[in-house]
């Protein structure tokens, strides 16, 4: 429900606020004082194009603010969610038009586009009139309306079920045919496969053979270095061991530690040294009798680690990350070897899931096709109340492709009316006058009240080229359709004015050579007084004011 709207230097409104609130609100005034700017304000915050134009002379912008309460509008509320806009229950449309022609526009706070804009104001409120923003001009709207007034939520929701199983599947189909002949690739990846699972491709593996092919590649070096070692130690005819000369040393010491007793920790340490190259040789040993000059198995590693390091090459891998090429290979012919049995079965799933579709679309066809009846006499017979005898509407169903999945069902909707007896209908949006087109929305919102999910309903000049006794029953809709929706309507007939809840009205007065507009709410008094001067102009009479009260009365 709008709340609040917030006008500055638009047009020929210096600064104006609007409270709003629940019922039907009329707005009224004198030709030229700018009562539709209100709507025109609400246009341009729901997404229209800037208009330079519509900036107050000597003014740098246009400002315009309007504060909603989205309590009734839950759409809205999970759409700022989605587009992470919300902040709490707060939601403000806010939109700048410079009189350069440029134009910004926030939502809650929070700079937007102004597809956004359109969007989230599409969901808060329609306007009906002679305006470019008028949802029900729409077919997609019109579908909506129908399936609302209808109440098609389970046909529907098995339609876009079936829908989305359908273009699942068929989507899986192009991707698999997609690959083309595959037989190619497999004799490949077999080959290569083949290969790869000749060798032992195990972590451990490898670093077993990197290291022998080491240690073989320098056999003869190492055997000669351990022999040297093992012979220097074990001592020779040039000289004794180094473990008989340590102990000839410590023998030395020995006699001469009564002396010095720190000579006892270098004689611990000898003893110690002794004992490590004692084992040092022990390893060493065992170390020299490993080794062995073994041509044939170097060469048999050798031509392993070969065969490696040129698997590596050709698939541009280190010779570590061969596995995971095997595995990725042995995945992917998995996968293809599969396709093909998959793409067999997938021909059948989809004829399936077309039937399922189809079945589910008919069904939901026969429900538009029950509620479009429905629909089309309750607003034919509104039609002729509103000042249009002889007119009709009509819901049309036009069929859709059926070869391709739709979630919106197998038919979309054209709204067609017929102003006049004797004349073909027409669609909606191609109603010639403005004020005809005003009353057959608000036909059909009256006919579907409490389908339509937009709280706020805005009809601008409903009333154009009626009077009397048809504009009383105008009149009386709008109230009728304010009972549940909020409802604003811009009106010069005085027998619409006095069904409203609330009243505001259009002043305009020159003020240093420019025209300004004011915008007052009405009291009871100044309101019968400003239903008097709709029904007398301006010279208002006593028998004015009588009449005035009476609608009033009549209408409360």
């Amino acid at each position: 429900m709008l709340r609040r709207l917030t006008l500055r230097d638009f047009a020929v409104v210096s600064a104006s606020e609007l409270e709003f609130g629940p019922g039907m609100t009329v707005i009224s005034g004198e030709t030229g004082a700018g009562k539709s700017l209100l709507v025109d304000a609400l246009g341009f915050l729901s997404g229209l194009r800037a208009d330079a134009g519509m900036v107050r002379h000597g003014a740098a912008r246009a400002e315009l603010h309007a504060d909603f309460d989205p309590a009734d509008a839950p759409a809205a509320l999970d759409w700022l969610r989605e587009q992470e806009f919300d902040d709490g229950q707060a939601c403000t449309l806010r939109r700048t038009l410079r009189a350069d022609g440029g134009s910004r526009a926030w939502i809650n706070g929070r700079p937007a586009t102004l597809s956004q804009l359109s969007q989230l104001a599409g969901l808060l409120v329609e306007i009906h009139g002679q305006h470019e923003h008028q949802a029900l001009l729409e077919k997609s709207s019109q579908l909506a309306l129908l399936d609302a007034f209808g109440r098609h939520d389970a046909p529907l929701a098995a339609v876009r079920e079936a829908a989305a199983r359908w273009s699942a599947l068929l989507r899986e189909r192009d991707a698999l045919s997609r690959t083309g002949d595959v037989s190619e690739r497999i004799d490949w990846l077999q080959h290569q496969l083949g290969e790869l699972e000749r060798e032992d491709l195990r972590p451990e593996a490898l670093e077993t053979l990197v290291a022998g092919h080491r240690r073989h590649a320098h056999a003869a070096s190492l055997i000669a270095a351990c022999d040297e070692t093992l012979s220097g130690l074990s001592g020779d005819d040039e000289g004794p061991s180094l473990e008989r000369r340590l102990q000839q040393l410590r023998g030395g010491l020995s006699r001469e530690r009564a002396h010095e007793p720190r000579l006892e920790e270098v004689d611990a340490m000898l003893e110690s040294a002794a004992i490590q190259i004692d084992e040092a040789a022990l390893l060493l040993q065992r170390v020299r009798d490993d080794l062995d000059l073994d041509p044939v198995r170097f060469e048999a590693m050798d031509a392993t680690l070969a065969r490696l390091h040129e698997l590596a090459r050709k698939h541009r891998v280190a010779p570590e990350a061969l596995a995971d090429t095997r595995a990725a290979f042995a995945a992917e012919l998995e996968s293809l070897r599969e396709a093909g049995t998959r793409l067999q079965v997938l021909d059948g799933e989809i004829t399936t899931a077309a039937g399922a579709w189809r079945e589910a679309a008919d069904a939901l066809g026969l429900a538009r096709a029950a509620t479009a009846g429905r629909l089309s006499q309750a607003t034919t017979g509104l039609i002729g109340e509103l000042g249009m005898g002889g007119g009709r509407f009509e819901v049309a169903l036009e069929p859709v492709d059926r070869d391709r999945p739709d979630p919106q069902g197998g038919e979309r909707v054209e709204f067609l009316v017929s102003a006049n007896a004797g004349q073909p209908p027409r669609p909606l949006r191609r109603v010639a006058s403005g004020g005809e087109l005003s009353r057959v929305s608000l036909a059909i919102e009256v006919a579907a009240l409490g389908s339509d999910a937009v709280p706020t309903m805005v009809f601008d000049e409903v009333d154009s080229g009626i009077g009397g006794a048809v504009a009383e029953i105008v009149g009386q809709k709008l109230r009728a359709l304010g009972d549940s929706r909020q409802v604003l309507c811009v009106t010069h007939l005085p027998q619409v004015a006095a069904q409203g809840h609330a009243h505001y009205r259009v002043s305009k007065a020159d003020r240093d050579g420019l025209t300004h507009s004011a915008v007052q709410r009405l009291d009871a008094k100044q309101r019968q007084e400003e239903l008097a001067r709709m029904l007398g102009g301006v010279e208002v009479s006593k028998e004015a004011r009588a009449a005035a009260k009476r609608l009033l009365g009549n209408a409360g």
